[in-house]
This record gives C-alpha cells, structure tokens and sequence, in this order.
C-alpha cells in the first residue's frame, strides 16, 4: 500500500455539540460517571487540570507524584486491574498505578489485561481519538477508540466469549467518549484477537498489557470527556495512512500510542477489508496470544 497516496484532508468529525474539530494539529461494582471538567473551546477540545487534593499513598507509603492530575490520580488508586499470565490467565491484582511502573513492570513481570476498541461507522470510517494531555501514560498521542482495562470485579472478570472485557469496554466507551450503552450493546462487540507488548512510556511510566481487541461497526453519538480525550476523528485508510505518514516524519508532533501502531503495522487493513464486506467474523482467532514488539 503506498504511503504516498493523498487525499484532501480527513473529514472532520461532528459530535453531539455539534462543533467541528480540528484537522490533526498544523476494564459487581454500579458503574460511576466521573466528574467531568470539561471545557471547550472553539475548534476543538482543551483538557484542563486540577490542583492537588488529599495526598492518596501507595502501598509501599510513596506519596504519589504531587503534579499528577486528581482524577487521574484517583484512578490510579482506586481502579484494580486484573492481572494475568502469558497465557491469559487470571493471576491476581493490582492497583492500576503499581500495573503501569516501569520498575514493577521489569522487576516483578507485572502483566494486566485490557482492550483496544475499534469502533467504525456506517462508512467504515474508524473513530481515533486524541489522549488527554492530563493522562499518565501516554498524554496527547493519537490512538483507536478506546483503549483500557477489564477492572478486578464480577462483571469484568467473566472469560466466556470475553463478556467481562466487552461489559468494560460498553463502560468506558460512556466514561471516555460519552457514547451511551444502548449505541454500543455488548453483543455487538466482536472479540476479534489477543496481542501481548510491552511499552515504556517514559522513565517512569509504561504498559505491559494482554490487550483485547474489539471491534464493532456502529453508528453512534459521541460527547468526549475532556478529562480523559483531547479530541476526536473519524479516518479512513487514505487519511489513517497519511497520519501514519506525519508520524514517521515526526510532522506537526504527531505521535501514535504504541498498541494502535502494532495493531495498524500488523493486522489492521486486512481486518479493514472484512469490516466492509461484513466479513469479521471470518478473521476472529481467539486461540492464539500475538506476542509483538
């Protein structure tokens, strides 16, 4: 597939609000909807920041990094993300703060389970978005849908035909993109592979994931909380490859999560082809766990 090919810039997407964004910069707990600051501007989403609150200790009796975003810190703490073995067996869990130290994740072998979802519209465009600039891993990179974890409770932990990571990821979709549970039933969520990576996100901070990926074609309304998105887009192959384009350029800052590039680099457009011919069932393989670098 050329890189060189070029269409005219990707089609802007509208949400609820209907604002027009930017072109690309020149996982039995009820669930709770996080406070949201949000604050929008014209043209685009700004995330904003707060000020420290009540100084949460780790385990060990750290205190936590007192630049750290509060709600993203109250995750950290609060959220407990399963953890796994290579083979995708449940070992255990931890705080998604210890799961995402590169000390531990080094040292003790620390994986944990999540999901990538790829949401396409009835165009077969794909829905990226933007990561917060308040995010700890991985602030303000360009990725799929919706990227996170299965969390340590009944709902999420059920293994038959991936019900816990398909009930989490209806969860976040609403936490993240505002995309309400009736546009995205869990059924219709289809548990497409397994890949395994590791990630550093700086000295500090990386990703050491069993990753599923899932994806559904939907149309749906989406309201990004700015807390945890910075924007939105829909993409098709021309403009993702044109992204991907940029981003080996180093264009405009433009950077990619490192589990969307894998993805992209290994899988995507030949799972794109079956997207349009209705076909994705075909390519479903559970069986094995793709170990990438």
């Amino acid at each position: 597939m050329s890189l060189t090919t070029r269409l005219p810039g990707p089609a802007l997407f509208s949400a609820r609000c209907r604002r027009k964004f930017p072109p690309f910069p020149s996982h039995v707990t009820p669930f709770r909807r996080l406070p949201s600051r949000r604050a929008f501007a014209f043209g685009g989403i700004r995330a904003t920041s707060s000020s420290v609150q009540s100084p949460a200790r780790t385990a060990a009796g750290d205190a936590p990094d007192a630049a750290m975003d509060a709600v993203q810190r109250r995750l950290m703490f609060e959220d407990e993300c399963i953890l796994v073995d290579e083979n995708d067996q449940v070992v255990g869990h931890e705080s998604k703060y210890n799961c995402h130290l590169m000390e531990k994740i080094e040292k003790e072998h620390m994986l944990h389970r999540a999901f990538s979802v790829f949401l396409f519209n009835s165009k077969y465009e794909l829905l990226l978005q933007q990561r917060s600039a308040t995010k700890v891993t991985f602030p303000l990179v360009w990725t799929n849908t919706c990227c996170s974890h299965p969390l340590y409770r009944e709902s999420e932990l059920i293994d038959e035909n991936a019900l816990g990571v398909r009930n989490a990821a209806q969860r976040k979709l609403l936490d993240e993109l505002g995309i309400p549970a009736e546009d995205v039933p869990v059924d219709q969520f289809i548990p497409l592979s397994r890949i395994l990576y590791k990630a550093p996100s700086d000295g500090k901070w990386g990703e050491h994931e069993l990753d599923y990926l899932l994806f559904t074609v939907r149309d749906v309304s989406v309201n990004p909380n700015p807390d945890e998105v910075a924007n939105v887009k829909y993409v098709n192959r021309e403009q993702l490859i044109e992204l991907l384009r940029k981003v080996d350029a180093g264009d405009e800052g433009l950077k990619l999560s490192p589990w969307f590039r894998l993805v992209v680099d290994n899988f995507l457009f030949k799972w794109w082809d079956h997207v349009e011919k209705g076909t994705l069932q075909e390519a479903v393989d559970m069986e094995n766990i793709h170990k990438l670098t």
